[in-house]
């Protein structure tokens, strides 16, 4: 289908916008040059849809949040489950993703991220600091000893990434930047992660905020490889004129800025 619109658009333009390969379409400098108008009207229609939208019900809608996997798998779905019981004529949809999906783009209506928005268009709100540490479960720690230092962790079973990039290396620098062959559990899922420390197969990385909610989970190290993440809360501004982004918006706001302050570690 996607084949089709291309050929079509391309009869229409007389010109190619793609060249084909064995590897894949590849864009032609026409096509990238067309870029950046094309997106502008994408915006644009997504944007006539939004305030239809708003204004034609104001008390139904269908709303799409995206965030990280783990904000999405861990912190989300109960405050998504308050926000359904005053507001139960609005269907919610939950998109779990660490790449950041284009607001402006409509991929997504709100979205929790951890870095500072930087497009224009949006509404955001700084919603405070998220720690992130090293937690092992008490049955690990038992059989094989708490490291004392970062060599005698070296030792251990750690869970990290795969093929991806540490996604954790978007947060404040550390002396010591983790490496792959660290790793003797690897996964690009970081829900996987969480719950393989949960089990008790080896130490990785875990939100204060999660991780302290479970009494069988230990930091390890935690005054030396403890770091953190903003959290920012983002919105369109388009959807500030429909009634029940916003109140999402908002109920958002005030639940994650109170899971951010539950979320700091422990000061050394």
């Amino acid at each position: 289908s996607v084949g089709r619109h291309i050929d079509a658009l391309e009869a229409q333009l007389g010109q190619a916008l793609f060249t084909r390969s064995p590897g894949g379409l590849q864009p032609t400098a026409l096509a990238l040059s067309l870029q950046p108008a094309m997106q502008a009207m994408a915006s644009a229609a997504s944007k006539v849809e939004r305030l239809a939208q708003g204004e034609a019900d104001a008390g139904r809608a269908t709303l799409r949040v995206t965030a990280s996997q783990i904000v999405g798998a861990e912190v989300l779905p109960a405050m998504l489950a308050r926000f359904r019981e005053r507001h139960p004529h609005v269907v919610l949809e939950l998109s779990l993703n660490n790449r950041q999906e284009d607001l402006l783009q409509g991929e997504a209506d709100i979205a929790v991220r951890m870095a500072r928005p930087t497009q224009q268009a949006l509404v955001s709100r700084h919603l405070g600091r998220i720690d992130i540490g090293l937690f092992a479960h008490r049955r690990y720690l038992q059989r094989h000893g708490t490291p004392a230092n970062e060599a005698d962790l070296l030792r251990h079973t750690l869970i990290g990434y795969d093929r991806e990039q540490f996604t954790l290396d978007q947060g404040e620098a550390r002396a010591t930047p983790m490496q792959r062959d660290w790793f003797q559990f690897r996964c690009d899922n970081d829900a996987a992660q969480h719950q393989a420390v949960r089990v008790g197969l080896g130490i990785g990385g875990m939100h204060w905020g999660v991780a302290r909610l479970e009494p069988e989970l230990v930091p390890v190290l935690p005054h030396r490889l403890t770091f953190h993440l903003d959290m920012w809360l983002v919105m369109h501004q388009d959807l500030r004129r429909q009634p029940a982004a916003k109140s999402l918006f908002m109920h958002l706001a005030q639940e994650l800025s109170a899971y951010a302050a539950s979320s700091m570690a422990p000061a050394a």
